[in-house]
């Protein structure tokens, strides 16, 4: 049998209390996962896009959960971070703003994982 793997996609990056909440457990189930020797690649969306901009989640901070840099230094140590064409676009950040193992894509690869064999994909 084909081992499963996980497909995250966050679309907060934290700027209220509810959004730092959902972007934690996302963060937090994508590093658990692949902790497990599961799979992962994570999509960046909407707000969620600055994760990948240096800065941006060493300002976070939500208590008794674990630092979101240091979830998302995890994901990007194995390449599985993706940060989404249009919101980057929008927000206008490049290749060249993008922390190392970051990387931009269309939603036609989103779609292209999401409906491979074996993935589960969640959404944030």
């Amino acid at each position: 049998m084909d081992q499963r793997s996980l497909l995250v996609k966050i679309t907060c990056g934290g700027a209220t209390r509810p959004d730092l909440e959902r972007l934690s457990q996302a963060l937090t189930v994508a590093t658990t996962a692949l902790a497990s020797g599961i799979p992962v690649q994570v999509w960046l969306t909407g707000e969620a896009t600055w994760l990948a901009t240096p800065g941006h989640a060493e300002t976070l901070e939500l208590p008794y959960a674990a630092p979101p840099a240091q979830l998302r230094d995890a994901l990007l140590a194995v390449g599985a971070v993706t940060v989404c064409t249009q919101c980057a676009a929008r927000r206008e950040i490049t290749d060249a703003d993008l922390l190392a193992g970051a990387r931009i894509a269309g939603a036609a690869g989103f779609v292209e994982q999401a409906l491979a064999p074996g993935v589960q994909a969640l959404v944030y």
